[in-house]
């Protein structure tokens, strides 16, 4: 059974071991299994069969007398008789399983020791078949009627014989050959008891290993299936035979069942499969499936093409982006460290610059270099700050914002600050959207970003240029907000749109590169999911999508 609250916590299940893994006396009583007992009620009519074979007129030996092989034909007919019913009573399940493995046991023994005094005695074959139901009472029972089984078995056989010997006419030299049958029942019995515990020891420790198997093989799916890296195992016909989600996010497939063949879905994998069998590369190839560059890298699982092959998928995207972060986040600690070691000497040199400035009669080529080193300090100065916001993104404190007269009160600052004109930034407000968990500077930063990366691309045809930013709901009535920040300049084109959030990427020959970066940067630490979309006729749209 499934625990639902490791299904909940996101861990996976832990298989149960069955209550049939018990050990032998664990319930107090041993209980064969009804299936057993199928198997004994078939041995018993073959058996029958075959006594009836044996008994046959036409194969009864000729020093059996009359008398006993009437006595025999008797035996047989309600040896018949009982097994029947006992098929009967299998069938009804009534009495229990251990009462029918008793009654079926007792008699065995007794008809068998009647067709033994009819065959001539405990010189005859017969003897055999009593040792046959010892054993077999004694294993149904798990051993522990073992003793038992033998003790009446040893006992009718040596009634039998003080039977022959007072009334049959048996020659007393036939007690050795009782005590010996007897004695060999009390054998098999023992031996039966000691097959039945290593059965059961075995059997245990088999149900043990399948347990812990079945556990494994959860973790194993559960710790494939919550990999970020795209798994696919196939087999030498190129059949799926594992996948995780992850690797069915990169190829854009909603669900595959195991099984199925790679062309099926996926023929671009399958090219690059065959291509890397024949030449492969140890580091990973890229690998482009649909409107993705993929990673892939290829591990044989043996030397020959039915051993089959595992696959990783890593979005090479995604791997860019994460170097890029790495290379940042170092970039930012190392800034953070010499920040001060840098503002000083930069304050100095345009303090100085500003002084040197001030001289009179400078020639106009002292005037130039002075301009050079004002516009490429405040570059440098803009650059450090850039980076030391990345190193502060983490730092957030969201409140409860109402993003409706937060962007009032933003568009108000905005023209105020950039002295333009109420038609230059406008506003569109069509819901009243629930409130957000958001932090107040992060989103100031980033609507602030977004709106100055608009005042300096958003011109059109000698145009000023013109801001929109509208607050939408993205479902009907109060619902999460969704604020669009829209200009109505060039536009960016579809290849320049791929990179324009990546760090250090810049149209201009004056601009950071890092302005754009650090506004998705400072979405995604508060939950926000940043796009970009072209507007028709011409024009550029970034939208902020808030989580719920």
């Amino acid at each position: 059974m499934t625990n639902h609250s490791d299904r909940r916590a996101g861990r996976p299940s832990q298989v149960r071991r069955p209550e049939s893994n018990k050990q032998p006396g664990q319930n107090g009583h041993p209980h064969p299994t009804w299936l057993a007992l199928r198997w004994l009620f078939l041995f018993r009519l073959v058996v029958l069969i075959g006594l009836i074979l044996l008994f046959s007129p036409s194969a009864l030996d000729p020093l059996i007398t009359p008398a006993n092989a009437a006595l025999a034909w008797n035996v047989l007919i309600l040896y018949a008789i009982l097994v029947l019913l006992s098929g009967l009573t299998l069938y009804a399940r009534r009495p229990s399983r251990g009462s029918q493995v008793h009654l079926a046991t007792y008699i065995d023994i007794i008809a068998f020791t009647f067709l033994m005094y009819a065959a001539g005695g405990a010189a005859s074959v017969i003897g055999i078949l009593i040792g046959v139901a010892v054993a077999a009472g004694a294993l149904l029972m798990e051993g522990r009627m073992a003793l038992l089984f033998a003790s009446f078995a040893a006992l009718a056989v040596l009634t039998e014989q003080i039977y022959s010997d007072l009334y049959g006419g048996v020659a007393t030299s036939s007690y050795t050959q009782a005590g010996l049958l007897g004695g060999i029942f009390f054998a098999v019995a023992l031996l039966a008891h000691v097959l039945y515990r290593r059965v059961r020891e075995a059997e245990a420790m088999a149900a043990r290993r399948t347990v812990d198997i079945a556990n494994l093989t959860k973790l194993n799916a559960f710790i494939i299936a919550n990999l970020e890296t795209g798994i696919l195992a196939v087999d030498g016909e190129r059949h799926l035979r594992v996948q995780n989600n992850a690797a069915l996010e990169l190829l854009d497939v909603d669900a595959i069942k195991p099984g199925s063949s790679l062309v099926d879905f996926s023929p671009e994998v399958v090219e690059w499969l065959e291509t890397q069998v024949q030449n492969p590369a140890p580091e990973g190839t890229l690998m482009h499936v649909g409107g993705r560059e993929l990673r892939a890298t290829l591990k044989l699982l043996g030397d020959y093409r039915a051993s089959g092959a595992l696959i990783y998928l890593r979005d090479n995207q995604e791997l860019t982006r994460e170097a890029q972060q790495i290379k940042l986040a170092a970039l930012g600690t190392l800034t953070a460290s010499i920040a001060h070691n840098i503002r000083n000497p930069l304050s100095a040199i345009t303090h100085a610059s500003q002084l040197f400035a001030e001289g009179k009669d400078l020639p106009e080529d002292d005037r130039h270099l002075l301009d050079i080193i004002r516009r490429n300090s405040a570059r440098i100065d803009e650059t450090v700050r850039s980076v030391l916001q990345l190193s502060r993104r983490d730092r957030m404190d969201p409140v409860s914002l109402d993003t409706a007269r937060w962007l009032e009160e933003f568009a108000e600052e905005f023209r105020e600050t950039h002295r333009l004109a109420p038609e230059r930034l406008t506003l569109e407000i069509t819901c009243s959207p629930d409130p957000v968990e958001v932090d107040p500077r992060h989103l100031h930063q980033i609507v602030s970003n977004l709106c100055e990366n608009a005042l300096i691309h958003g011109g059109h045809n000698n145009e000023p240029p013109r801001i929109k930013i509208r607050l939408v709901s993205t479902a009907e009535g109060a619902g999460p907000p969704l604020i669009e920040i829209a200009d109505e300049g060039p536009g960016i084109d579809v290849k320049t749109a791929r990179d324009i959030f990546n760090p250090f990427f810049t149209t201009k020959t004056g601009g950071t590169g890092l302005g754009l970066y650090i506004a998705r940067e400072l979405a995604q630490t508060n939950g926000i999911h940043l796009t970009y979309e072209p507007a028709e006729p011409h024009g550029s749209r970034f939208r902020l999508h808030f989580a719920r």
